[in-house]
């Protein structure tokens, strides 16, 4: 009978404690890797939104005065005179407006001290039916002053499927706003705010994103909470085995 008993104890005891252990610390250590991660991504959003809204709200430099160190100058609204060149534009495609679909027209703009960028001149409405070109309004190419926000080219889209013509063709077959890897143009470009004259100044121009910091810190107090959930269930693992030897 007693050794009927302890074969009995014996079964009910813990299987594998140590692996059980262990296999609970590597999750441990990865709840808490996840959780710093999310915490680290929410600290580098919340410094971005910082940086936005400090550069966005200051006032326009001249970008001459100002170019020495161009990533400290991203949002910043800056001041370009030059001409813009209609013969190179381009339509983005896959952008919103109010929930409405539509494009934003990229204009090549040449400045006066010789360097050539790309501008925003803002969103327009697509065509009447899929096959129809939006209306493009008209480019003036004549002397002009623009007040836009810089921008670093690297959030520019690269490929084919992202841009066409802005006579509203078929998708051009290479693209690449990119790193002055087309028509040796300059590394940033510029959403235009307004112009010395009226006609460029876009209807809608390309607005701010959304400075909000997200829900990374909400995420990273989750993972240390799952991290707390596999200590809790080790834990009562442990203990109901206890207790069930000791019957």
């Amino acid at each position: 009978m007693k050794s009927v008993r302890a074969s009995t104890k014996e079964s009910e005891r813990e299987s594998h404690p140590y692996l059980s252990s262990v296999i609970a610390l590597i999750l441990i250590v990865l709840c808490l890797w996840a959780s710093q991660w999310q915490y680290q991504r929410g600290v580098d959003r919340h410094h971005r939104n910082a940086f936005i809204a400090e550069n966005a709200s200051g006032p326009a430099v001249n970008f001459e005065l100002s170019k020495k160190n161009i990533n400290k100058l991203e949002w910043r609204t800056v001041i370009f005179e030059g001409k813009f060149d209609p013969e190179n534009q381009i339509l983005l495609r896959n952008k919103y407006n109010e929930g409405k679909y539509g494009f934003d027209l990229l204009t090549i703009f040449n400045e006066r001290n010789g360097r050539a960028f790309w501008v925003n001149r803002g969103w327009i409405a697509p065509g009447a039916t899929a096959k129809t070109a939006p209306k493009i309004p008209t480019t003036p190419t004549t002397n002009v002053k623009i007040t836009g926000r810089l921008r670093l080219d690297n959030s520019l889209p690269q490929g084919s499927f992202f841009a066409m013509p802005s006579d509203g063709g078929s998708l051009v077959e290479k693209w690449n706003a990119q790193l002055a890897t087309t028509n040796n143009l300059e590394v940033f470009y510029v959403d235009l705010i307004k112009s010395s004259n009226p006609q460029l100044t876009p209807v809608v121009p390309a607005a701010l994103p959304e400075l909000s910091d997200g829900p990374h810190m909400a995420y990273a107090l989750q993972w240390i909470f799952f991290g707390g959930l596999v200590v809790y269930g080790r834990i009562l693992l442990r203990r109901s085995a206890q207790v069930l030897t000791s019957v």
